[in-house]
């Protein structure tokens, strides 16, 4: 059984999306054993309680750079035995020393269909405002592995969802989630470590 922690930054709603998928018995291979989030007052915290999980708190300000914000987060999770990080809203940048430590061991919800609308400056609505912008038809969801090139790790598992005529990027975010992202994320979640455990054994 890997054991899955899922790092956070603000509402949490992806770590609720795995939460809910591992008690209707959806992730069987991994067991989500920590929670660790870059700001103390994110509701995702209160949801990893409400559900008994374990959680830490490890903020950037805390630390002179991001190669020792990066190593404190290596020991937390090492000391916790984690075999698979699951970024799920996860707004600080992680360091490249890190993202190799762990190499195939990150996965990351994107909120496009990469190649598009990814990479540096992209995260949060600004995604979907460049969407609408640029009039696509059709957006979506990426979990893909991470590294050290920002959105540029191999695709796990993409899903697509329509564009309606009518969307705010408000509107788009919130279908983008509900269709796709709290979909693909469990899914890929329990691929990966379908293929951490036959690996290991």
């Amino acid at each position: 059984m890997t054991k899955i922690a899922v790092l956070v930054s603000g509402g949490g709603t992806n770590l609720q999306a795995l939460i809910d998928a591992q008690q209707a018995g959806k992730i069987e291979n991994g067991q989500i054993s920590l929670v660790v989030s870059s700001n103390p007052k994110a509701y995702a915290l209160e949801r990893a309680a409400k559900a008994a999980i374990p959680s830490e708190v490890l903020r950037r300000r805390d630390f002179s750079d991001a190669e020792e914000y990066g190593k404190a987060l290596t020991a937390l999770l090492e000391n916790a035995d984690i075999g698979l990080i699951v970024l799920a809203g996860f707004m600080t940048v992680l360091p490249d020393s890190f993202c190799r430590h762990f190499e195939n061991r990150i996965i990351n919800v994107h909120p496009s269909l990469i190649p598009s609308f990814c990479g540096e400056g992209f995260y949060g609505l600004r995604v979907h405002e460049a969407a609408l912008a640029k009039g696509v038809k059709v957006t979506g969801a990426t979990v893909h592995f991470v590294s050290e090139v920002v959105d540029g790790g191999a695709i796990i598992a993409q899903k697509a969802v329509e564009v309606e005529d009518s969307d705010t990027p408000e509107t788009l975010q919130r279908r983008v989630m509900e269709q796709a992202e709290w979909k693909l994320l469990p899914r890929a979640t329990e691929l990966v470590c379908r293929a951490i455990t036959e690996e290991e054994n």
